[in-house]
């Protein structure tokens, strides 16, 4: 029985520790709040992730460090690096493997299916803070001061889950009402299972081939969200989504007035795009494959 120390208590923090728990393995879950999920092998810590002496005490005797915390999105820019300096240090500290959970705001704007070798160029600022956590743990990797992977997902999707989609269209379509969506409606899009993630990361964890790059979760769906919004009001029994396209007028409006939706604003071209994710050699060199679309959207509108 390893110990795994698990930094960040939302959905894929939470998945990741109830996988992991269920398996027999020991798991320390920390946070800000300390909160969890009920499990004799799961102990829940409340402490500050910023704190790198208290983490170094977290993390002694651990096996694995997996990042599953972000900061609120609109405080990014200022709380990210240091929350990922506090991390990387420890991890150092303590000879703990590092397994860090990304996304794919550091490549910018691409064209056709995403490599996870695909080079960072990255165009909005959540881009560069994502980018630069990186490129700050890969160049530790390389100078041999600690072992490092990045699992990076696309939008979410689960019960607990949280992306446009579950915030902005499934609450919606459940209630019968009318959606508005901030990015085109039939680009094809790489839709990720928050248990996936959670598999993905464990078995990154387990690989001895796996460290010094980064990793794709396998995609349940490239479906668009107009394709997606479908399918999900049949796994409901809902009505038929309407769901409308928000202006750009309306988006910079809102963004003005509001620091998240300005978050939103920039990220946008995420969305304006088709967005696929090539996660095949997730698939062959760690052997996980993506849970069936409608096993996803029937759970979500079960845990409505």
């Amino acid at each position: 029985m390893s110990l795994h120390v698990i930094i960040g208590a939302g959905a894929a923090g939470i998945a990741t520790a109830r996988l992991l728990a269920d398996a027999g393995e020991r798991v320390r879950l920390v946070s800000r709040s300390g909160r969890g999920p009920e499990h004799p092998l799961i102990e829940r810590v409340a402490a500050d992730v910023n704190d790198a002496d208290r983490l170094t005490e977290l993390l002694t005797g651990a096996r694995t460090l997996y990042n599953c915390a972000a900061p609120a999105y609109d405080r990014w820019r200022e709380e990210f690096p240091p929350l990922a300096t506090s991390l990387l240090t420890a991890a150092e500290r303590t000879g703990t493997d590092y397994v860090m959970l990304g996304n794919v705001y550091g490549y910018g704007p691409f064209e056709g299916p995403l490599r996870p070798d695909h080079p960072m160029a990255p165009t909005a600022d959540k881009g560069r803070v994502r980018a630069d956590m990186w490129h700050q743990a890969l160049a530790a990797h390389e100078e041999g001061r600690v072992r490092v992977t990045e699992i990076r997902a696309s939008d979410y999707l689960g019960a607990q889950a949280q992306s446009l989609f579950t915030l902005m269209v499934a609450p919606q379509i459940l209630a019968g009402e009318a959606a508005v969506y901030p990015t085109d409606l039939d680009a094809a899009h790489s839709w990720t299972y928050i248990d996936d993630v959670a598999r993905t990361l464990v078995a990154a964890a387990d690989s001895d081939v796996v460290w010094g790059r980064a990793w794709f979760v396998p995609s349940v769906s490239e479906a668009s969200v107009r394709e997606l919004s479908v399918r999900f009001a049949e796994a409901a029994g809902a009505p038929a989504p309407e769901i409308a396209a928000m202006g750009s007028d309306v988006l910079a409006q809102l963004a003005a007035e509001d620091s998240v939706m300005a978050e939103i604003a920039e990220m946008r071209y995420l969305g304006d795009r088709d967005c696929v994710l090539d996660a095949s050699e997730t698939e062959s060199v760690l052997g996980v494959k993506a849970t069936a679309l409608g096993d996803v959207l029937r759970e979500m509108a079960s845990k409505r």
